[in-house]
């Protein structure tokens, strides 16, 4: 194992923030996540379980916020629901230098807090 990384994030705060400034979602999310939340009632709790991600695949090579860009970490859905991790550009590099060989995700979120937690394997 390489590292593992968790994030939690406070969906009333996250909802507020994309309100407040609606350009945050083309600059935090990849097109693929932003068309598989559109049909939701409520996509922000997904958005932030999204956001949750990118924040745990840093901690889990051993890195803050600004690693790398927000569209290089982005998460896909298999047929049966179950997520992904995809990679490009910086992150992928950081990724095949720590010898990152697998990844695995698991995303989650309540009514207050979204939170992903990743293996770096």
């Amino acid at each position: 194992m390489i590292g593992i990384g968790i994030d939690v994030v406070d969906i009333d705060r996250f909802r507020t923030a994309l309100q407040r400034t609606p350009s945050m979602r083309a600059r935090l999310f990849t097109q693929v996540e932003l068309d598989y939340v559109a049909p939701q009632a409520d996509p922000v709790p997904s958005l932030a379980a999204r956001f949750a991600a990118r924040e745990a695949v840093m901690k889990s090579l051993g890195l803050g916020l600004g690693a790398f860009g927000f569209h290089d970490v982005w998460v896909e859905r298999a047929e049966s629901g179950a997520p992904s991790l995809a990679f490009a550009g910086r992150a992928a590099e950081l990724a095949a230098e720590a010898g990152v060989l697998r990844w695995h995700v698991s995303l989650t979120h309540s009514d207050l807090v979204a939170v992903a937690y990743v293996i770096a394997e």
